[in-house]
């Protein structure tokens, strides 16, 4: 019998990656914000695989996890269906419609790493008409709700919550389309929820739930914080019963020069769940996640070249030390 495995919803997109050689910042006039009309130059454009489900997928699978996507995408993502199977993924759930394109997202980055956005939907529309109960009872140990159609991540977390599968709520890039109250909605029976710093804040406000206010709904909370690292609030951890103790992630350093924040966040939110699937602890689940997420940010796209277990644990040792390396590398290496 196969064991639970971890599901990953979300978009499986393309990306059209360009670059601005200024700040944007530099054309930014503030009071004229309410008339903002700018455009930029850039000076090279690539076109790589990417959405959030495979990104997260991709990057379990690196770990030597068999994750299962389940996701939309159009009849021109053949190939990269193929290739993510031959990656480790299972691909059984993603459903290619022969009418659509994919999903596409168009970034432009600065010479500080900030980025501007637009996203295509295309066959990401049909998500909603996926369910989780295409999956047979103890089969899924994880779900990851990440951002996808906003109707079908809704739809995805009334069903964990049925189906009593533990899901993490991820909202992401979508925090922007959502509601305060579709906000709550995928909130209500999370395991997790994991945003940037700058999409907390769009959920505290939407919300009107303050860090802690959210921690009462939800077992742990997850901010990624850029340069700073990231911090893993858990919720009546043993160090604090009754209420909440905080682990905060020192970033992993770049070899070189940071290349493109594209996906850096999801390699992040595989690592660490891949470390929390072989038993380890949150401290060195967030680590292991700030390791993955340099590997990607050293890359251009989403997806890193696949590296050795060997090369991730000296990359890990180098940031933080071999205090607990050897079971850390045990349980990393199981199964893959």
């Amino acid at each position: 019998m196969t064991p639970p495995r971890i599901v990953v919803t979300g978009s499986v997109a393309f990306d059209y990656l360009m670059t601005f050689p200024g700040k944007f910042l530099d054309v930014v006039v503030p009071d004229r914000m309410h008339r903002l009309s700018v455009s930029f130059l850039v000076d090279s454009m690539r076109r790589v695989r990417g959405g959030v489900a495979p990104n997260i997928a991709y990057g379990l699978a690196l770990f030597g996890l068999k994750p299962v996507i389940m996701a939309t995408a159009g009849v021109d993502a053949l190939d990269y269906a193929r290739w993510l199977a031959d990656e480790g993924v299972d691909t059984s759930e993603l459903h290619i419609s022969d009418d659509l394109f994919t999903a596409s997202f168009f970034v432009s980055t600065d010479e500080v790493q900030n980025q501007i956005a637009t996203f295509y939907t295309g066959a990401m529309a049909r998500a909603v008409q996926l369910s989780f109960r295409a999956f047979g009872p103890g089969t899924v140990s994880l779900a990851v709700i990440a951002p996808n159609a906003p109707e079908a991540m809704m739809k995805y977390a009334e069903e964990c919550r049925t189906l009593h599968i533990p899901f993490v709520f991820d909202p992401s890039q979508q925090v922007a389309r959502l509601t305060g109250p579709e906000i709550l909605a995928g909130l209500e029976g999370a395991a997790i929820l994991v945003a940037n710093e700058y999409e907390f804040g769009v959920i505290e406000k939407k919300t009107g739930l303050s860090e802690a206010q959210v921690l009462e709904r939800v077992p742990v909370l997850i901010v990624t914080r850029g340069e700073d690292g990231a911090t893993i609030a858990v919720r009546g951890a043993h160090d604090a019963p009754g209420g909440s103790l905080t682990h905060r992630i020192p970033p992993a350093k770049v070899h070189g020069t940071a290349i493109d924040p594209t996906g850096v966040g999801d390699a992040f939110r595989a690592g660490l769940l891949a470390a929390r699937q072989r038993g380890l602890s949150w401290e060195v689940a967030g680590r292991v996640g700030s390791v993955a997420a340099v590997f990607a940010l050293e890359t251009v796209g989403a997806q890193p070249k696949r590296y050795t277990m060997a090369d991730f644990l000296d990359r890990y040792r180098e940031n933080y030390g071999s205090e607990g390396i050897h079971g850390t590398a045990d349980r990393l290496r199981a199964g893959g």
